[in-house]
């Protein structure tokens, strides 16, 4: 006998992922008048981080804080935000079927997942610990912070040599550590030289902590490296599975810092009705960036529905007693949620 699902709710739009680029998204279809489920599994990326900056008027928040108000003011346009996860997504006709870790199915015309990505970082002892505080990646979200401090970068990917560079607009206290990374060609040891960046060649065993400060690495050799923080390149792993049931997978990165979910710029996939956003479409982003890229999601979305729902009432102009029966259930329960029936 085939498993019966019980549908607790039907949605023009499901969001998988309650962060900047998922919430960003549920406050635009919200004042587009579209009914909204965002499915927060209460893991975002910048969690360890004390404070967030770059964001224009949100300079030095908690992290915390700007998901509290986007959560407000989704809800304030009828939103539904949600804890749990997303187990499964499969299409069944026009309506795409979501079961929750929660026990919960939900059916959406359209599936939006901002669920992000696991920063995966180096294996070095003590390193995860500090992530977020004085273990960090982006010079734009923390350079100014460490600015004119000793700061190392542990070498672990293609990208790292790069990333040195752009922390050198930061302090001239600078040291490479290649660690097990790739060894620098001439081209970017010349570089660094001229950059007056230090290298030093061994691979880092240890964080050294003092009164819940980093003072500095500690090598193989014994040898011990002064810093007051240390930059690394954590490899982007995408929390995808939930796409995975409907062909998307990930792909590596062009950067080959991870992998990633290739959209169109709108987040867009090749699964007709499926978009992401966020760091699952651009491990790059930031969160400015991410809550952009919901936003461009969404317009993208609502336009993709008004399409749908504009070529089905010509069809009913044109042959008015040959009406779609699901495609009318469907308007007249989205109407209805639209306006608080």
């Amino acid at each position: 006998m085939a498993e019966v699902v019980t549908v607790t709710g039907r949605y023009e739009v499901v969001i998988v992922g309650g962060g900047p680029a998922g919430l960003s998204a549920a406050l635009m279809l919200g004042r587009a008048r579209r009914s909204v489920l965002v499915v927060d599994g209460g893991e975002p990326r910048n969690a360890p981080a004390a404070h967030m900056y770059g964001f224009l008027s949100r300079d030095g928040v908690a992290p915390g804080e700007l998901l509290e108000a986007g959560r407000r003011e989704a809800a304030g346009y009828g939103g539904e935000v949600i804890g749990g996860r997303a187990r499964s997504a499969s299409r069944d006709g026009e309506w795409m079927t979501i079961e929750l870790d929660t026990g919960r199915t939900v059916r959406a015309r359209r599936l939006l997942v901002t669920s992000g990505i696991v920063d995966e970082l180096p294996d070095v002892p003590g390193l995860a610990q500090r992530w977020g505080r004085d273990v960090l990646h982006c010079p734009y979200c923390h350079g100014w912070e460490v600015r004119d401090s000793p700061i190392g970068v542990l070498a672990s990917g293609p990208m790292s040599v790069h990333q040195t560079l752009l922390f050198r607009q930061w302090t001239d206290r600078l040291t490479f550590l290649t660690h097990t990374g790739p060894v620098p060609t001439a081209e970017q040891a010349e570089e660094l030289a001229a950059r007056d960046i230090r290298v030093v060649t061994g691979e880092v065993s240890a964080l050294e902590i003092a009164e819940d400060r980093l003072t500095g690495v500690r090598l193989r050799t014994g040898e011990r490296v002064a810093l007051r923080a240390l930059a690394v390149a954590p490899r982007a792993v995408p929390r995808a599975a939930v796409l995975g049931a409907l062909g998307l997978e990930p792909t590596p990165h062009p950067s080959g810092m991870g992998a990633y979910i290739a959209a169109d710029p709108t987040g867009r996939t090749p699964v007709p009705g499926v978009w992401v956003a966020g760091n699952l479409a651009d491990p790059m982003a930031n969160v400015l960036a991410s809550a952009a890229s919901g936003s461009a999601a969404a317009g993208a979305i609502n336009a993709d529905l008004i399409a749908e729902e504009t070529r089905r009432a010509v069809l009913r102009r044109r042959d008015p007693f040959s009406r779609e029966s699901e495609a009318r259930l469907c308007d007249q329960v989205m109407g209805a949620r639209r306006h608080g029936l």
